[in-house]
């Protein structure tokens, strides 16, 4: 089965304009995603999907592969959607474009879920949060799972409610979403419903209409900080120059 990355990267950003351009230790954020996703045993090809010739032109001036679609999308499966449905693939993995950190291993993890059972059209990832400050974060995206580790719901409040300690644990969501094409160009018809709207949460519109989500626990090494304001981009640029032992550009 040939699995396919594609990265959705929207240049506009309310918080930080121009966001996949910006420079980490002289290269755009996006050719860190582009470069990771890069790395990943299962993918077969990778493109960046944007709204901006200027991300166009980055991406192809550091040799990777991307493509213009429309202005209009609402959301980075629309985007990814819109590439993909060209393409000869069976899956389809939508990668964040504002975590330049993550791992090629969680990406692939991830993809492995649907080579493994033909049963599951759509999976993600989570991991156990170990700092009680992101309990209450609403950035910070729970989710809890049944033992067949299929999602039971997603929520930006803290879920399950600890009543009994001894037996808490919470998850953060890891924003990757591993699809069959035929169920992403499914899901990609679907209107917003009432729990997705409510929590401003897309994944929640599958669940809404009868879809199980995979939920791959991630146990170790999880660093995938998403890039939303200065402050994110300035602690990215501090762990890449200490990766390569300089100072931050």
């Amino acid at each position: 089965m040939k699995a396919v990355g594609i990265i959705p990267a929207r240049y506009g950003s309310s918080r930080l304009p121009g966001k996949p351009l910006k420079e980490i230790c002289g290269k755009p954020m996006i050719q860190y995603v582009y470069e990771q996703a890069c790395a990943c045993e299962l993918l077969e090809q990778v493109i960046v999907a944007t709204d901006d010739m200027r991300i166009v032109d980055a991406v192809r001036g550091f040799g990777g592969n991307a493509e213009m679609t429309s202005s209009a999308h609402l959301s980075g499966s629309d985007r990814i959607g819109e590439v993909a449905r060209d393409l000869e693939c069976e899956i389809v993995v939508n990668i964040q474009g504002d975590e330049p950190l993550i791992q090629p291993r969680i990406i692939d993890q991830i993809t492995r879920e649907l080579l493994g059972d033909p049963g599951v059209v759509m999976a993600t990832g989570c991991y156990r949060i170990r700092d009680r400050e992101m309990y209450e974060n609403p950035n910070v995206v729970k989710v809890v799972s049944d033992k067949n580790n299929d999602a039971l719901y997603f929520s930006r409040s803290l879920i399950p409610y600890p009543r009994n300690s001894e037996t808490f644990a919470a998850y953060e969501h890891i924003g990757i979403y591993a699809y069959t094409k035929e169920f992403l160009m499914r899901y990609i018809t679907f209107e917003n419903t009432p729990l997705c709207n409510t929590e401003s949460l897309e994944q929640l519109k599958a669940m809404e209409n009868g879809y199980r989500i995979r939920v791959v626990e991630i146990r170790d090494g999880y660093n995938g900080i998403s890039v939303d304001t200065q402050e994110d981009l300035d602690q990215v640029a501090r762990i890449v120059s200490e990766q390569l032992g300089g100072n931050p550009a």
